[in-house]
């Protein structure tokens, strides 16, 4: 593995996720892996479990993590080649990351979309140039259109709980959810990514009209406008908000009935309910859900240190 920035940097997802398992079991046991190692974790927008768990996950493996918030801490970067550099930006990503390649072993990048503009959002130029400039592995800490860590802790965590439960083909449900601003395609994208590569659970996608994603992406699910039919004999509930792709970036539905609630989630096999955070309470997800049994929106967020170690520790073995 040279960078980790999709699914498609992986060659076996269950590999890996038996990986990050072992770690939860022994965190320390690769203690010395990273010994003299160094990640840089930049952040160009605000995160709270992703930078929390990825510097654990680095310390488990005996890394330094040191952590810079561009927006706030650096100079405004522009990444537009042969850009005339009269406006805002003060300096080119074409020089700012070969410096960053010389003070790090691994840099990690957390981005986000303008959501302005479908075409630039969707080329993933600020991650593509770090890659093309940086010379040294880059990790995804969320991009403009994928969030990688954050669906390799959501297969890990529905692995652990199938396994409890004795699951083998569960049935998966990727349901929209209401928001009061328009949120980025990124987690609903990553995650229909990797349950399509996974391949070992039935997939259904619901959402309201005009909320497609993007089909390389959903490619293989079942995309239906039915939420009550699409949670029926649900195994699992994934529920996200995101805004819209074709006429990119809107709210068009914000119909609070599409919210999941103890009544829908009856029409399902008792689901697991599943939600990546920061979520919006009674807005998103309900009280009943969120603090009933059935929530393992807990367990799913501290496994993300499990998925952070697994890819660095892979990095680490693959590239020195």
């Amino acid at each position: 593995m040279r960078n980790f920035i999709s699914v498609n940097d992986i060659k076996n997802i269950d590999q890996l996720v038996q990986k990050a398992l072992d770690y939860k079991s022994d965190p320390l046991k690769d203690k010395t892996l990273g010994i003299h190692k160094r990640i840089g974790c930049l952040f160009l927008n605000p995160s709270m479990r992703t930078r929390l768990s990825t510097q654990i996950a680095a310390q488990n493996l005996g890394m330094e993590a040191i952590v810079f918030n561009v927006g706030q801490e650096g100079w405004a970067l522009e990444f537009e080649d042969e850009a005339i550099m009269s406006g805002n930006t003060v300096e080119h990503v074409k020089d700012a990351a070969p410096v960053l390649g010389k003070y790090f072993d691994i840099l990690a990048i957390r981005t986000f979309p303008s959501l302005k503009n479908r075409e630039d959002d969707y080329s993933e130029l600020f991650i593509k140039q770090f890659i093309k400039y940086t010379g040294v592995p880059i990790v995804s800490l969320e991009s403009a259109t994928l969030h990688p860590l954050q669906s390799l802790t959501d297969v890990l965590t529905i692995t652990e709980e199938s396994q409890n439960s004795k699951l083998k083909r569960p049935k998966i449900v990727l349901t929209w959810a209401p928001h009061v601003k328009p949120l980025p395609q990124c987690v609903a994208n990553s995650f229909s990514q990797w349950i399509n590569a996974w391949g070992i659970a039935d997939f259904v996608i619901t959402h309201p009209e005009d909320y497609e994603l993007d089909e390389q992406f959903t490619k293989g699910a079942t995309i239906t406008h039915n939420q009550d039919e699409a949670l029926k004999n649900a195994d699992f509930v994934y529920v996200k908000n995101w805004s819209t792709y074709r006429d990119y970036g809107k709210i068009y539905c914000n119909d609070p009935e599409w919210m999941l609630t103890k009544e829908k989630l009856s029409l399902t096999n008792s689901a697991k309910v599943m939600h990546c955070l920061p979520v919006r309470r009674n807005v998103e997800l309900s009280d009943e859900i969120l603090d009933s049994p059935n929530s393992i929106v807990t367990q799913q967020a501290g496994n993300r240190v499990w998925a952070a170690q697994a890819v660095l520790s892979e990095l680490i073995k693959s590239n020195f």
